[in-house]
């Protein structure tokens, strides 16, 4: 696997930052991140939607995308939506709404690979209620050009399963809507890579790798934003799933996800560094 492309998402590059509970935008400068990321070798980079909105305090879209351009990235993420199938009119959609909007005026601008959604909250709600919504959000964002992926995560109680993943990738009607596969999340779930065959190979559309423990915190939302593992760091099968994607058919760039406290307070070198190497290392053990 020569030819792999690898991207630094927001929370494994993004400094020390506090995940959901306060300043979650980064105090590295956007040109640095940039150059740094293209430095060690990563082929993209991500962005968190309150750090864009730091960022439009003192520059357009349009600059923030002329600096990734300069620094000679392809591939940029954007994230997260949440909450997009609630009722209309309520005060969490309402927020959901004011969200969708920024991220996808953004991605008009800056032509990411996708925009990231899911249900971190960990609202409940019938399936076949976010199918239809998620297929609302797909429409939507294709009069930008922009792709939809959908994160499936242990406190999604509507798609934490692997027969729930498959019913929500078979419910897809859109050709910009697909299934994230994060290895921290399927490992969680105790969702093997060989399970993933049963995913509808067009709706594999994106990949993140991350490390850990399968033995669960007693706090499991604080081991989930602070205590990631660097991929080969902890007891997750990275080369298994990047194996498994790669025969289902997955073909595009492979991102890297590791929320770490410890990660996060490194210098920025380091934090490129390191997160680059662990990463494609476990591409040669997947061919291995």
């Amino acid at each position: 696997m020569d030819d792999v492309e690898l991207m630094a998402l927001y929370w494994t590059v993004s400094g020390p930052v506090d995940v959901h509970y306060g300043r979650e935008w980064s105090t590295f400068e956007w040109s640095a991140r940039c150059e740094q990321a293209a430095k060690v070798g990563f082929a993209g980079i991500g962005l968190w939607h309150a750090d864009i909105e730091h960022q439009l305090e003192t520059r357009t879209l349009q600059e923030i995308k002329r600096t990734f351009d300069d620094a000679g990235l392809k591939h940029l993420q954007l994230e997260f939506i949440d909450d997009f199938f609630v009722e209309q009119g309520s005060a969490a959609r309402r927020a959901s709404d004011r969200r969708r909007k920024q991220l996808l005026d953004a991605a008009a601008v800056l032509a990411p690979l996708h925009v990231k959604v899911g249900n971190i909250p960990g609202t409940a709600a019938e399936l076949g209620r976010v199918i239809e919504s998620f297929n609302e959000l797909c429409a939507e964002a294709a009069q930008h050009g922009v792709d939809i992926v959908y994160e499936p995560m242990p406190f999604d109680v509507n798609v934490n399963t692997l027969d729930a993943m498959v019913a929500f990738a078979e419910g897809i009607d859109a050709d910009n809507g697909g299934v994230a596969i994060d290895v921290w999340h399927m490992s969680k779930m105790a969702i093997a890579p060989a399970a993933l065959r049963a995913l509808p190979a067009d709706r594999l559309t994106w990949v993140e790798l991350s490390d850990g423990l399968f033995a669960d915190r007693d706090d499991r939302i604080d081991e989930t934003i602070n205590h990631r593992r660097l991929p080969g760091e902890g007891e997750f099968d990275n080369p298994g799933y990047v194996a498994a994607c790669a025969e289902i058919g997955y073909a595009g760039p492979w991102g890297v996800e590791v929320l770490s406290a410890e990660l996060r307070a490194l210098p920025i070198e380091q934090e490129f560094q390191r997160a680059y190497e662990s990463t494609r290392a476990q591409f040669g053990a997947a061919v291995a």
